[in-house]
């Protein structure tokens, strides 16, 4: 897995951008994501949806891969770490996060966070509420506009259409603005939104390989 970064300023801080789908602070030794949806594939599979499992295994190896690249201390989950509540994905989930326990679990509520008092104490997490600020940034699962500070939001999943002579071309971004950075879902297994994402913005694109500022 190549592992591609580019640095931005917000608020005065440096932030790192990667093309597998994360964002690094480096002064807070944090990893910051959104959107992994933990047992979405299981949810479709007790529908009578066939899906493959190794889903779920695939994006939780990025996510090992990254923290051995960044040596976080904390992960800043910007919301939707779950999609429908207990499941055998969730179990998975729990065993792969013992390794580690040194790293502090922040989770900021999404909409599909549905999860119960059993369920918090299962997944262990650090903190757990609607919302985070540090250093005048506020970390929420979807943009508030009623917030005057800057935030750092998921929720959208958000895609880039590039035209190109033979087709258009669909890729997962960042998008950024002067209020709102919006970070694209960790997990792979998800819809691109090229629709509903921030207008008059700075978008980072990426593939396999590279991200590209338009």
């Amino acid at each position: 897995m190549n592992i591609a970064t580019k640095d931005i300023a917000i608020q005065n801080q440096i932030f790192t951008l990667t093309n597998q789908r994360a964002l690094y602070w480096e002064k807070e030794k944090a990893l910051i994501f959104s959107d992994l949806h933990i047992g979405k594939t299981a949810h479709f599979r007790k529908n009578g949806i066939a899906l493959a499992n190794h889903i779920m295994k695939n994006d939780l190896e990025r996510l090992s891969i990254l923290i051995e690249y960044f040596k976080p201390e904390k992960f800043i989950i910007v919301g939707d770490l779950l999609h429908a509540g207990n499941n055998s994905e969730v179990d998975e989930f729990c065993e792969w996060k013992k390794q580690y326990s040194d790293i502090k679990f922040c989770l900021v509520e999404g909409n599909h966070d549905r999860i119960s008092k059993t369920l918090e104490r299962k997944l262990c997490l650090d903190f757990r509420e609607k919302s985070l600020e540090i250093d005048e940034i506020s970390f929420v699962h979807d943009f508030d506009r009623s917030n005057p500070k800057f935030q750092i939001t998921g929720h959208i999943h958000p895609g880039f259409v590039i035209n190109s002579p033979v087709k258009k071309i669909k890729l997962p971004c960042f998008a950024q603005t002067s209020k709102q950075l919006l970070l694209p879902a960790f997990s792979e297994f998800t819809g691109l939104d090229t629709k509903n994402i921030p207008k008059k913005g700075t978008y980072f694109v990426f593939t396999d390989s590279e991200i590209y500022e338009i």
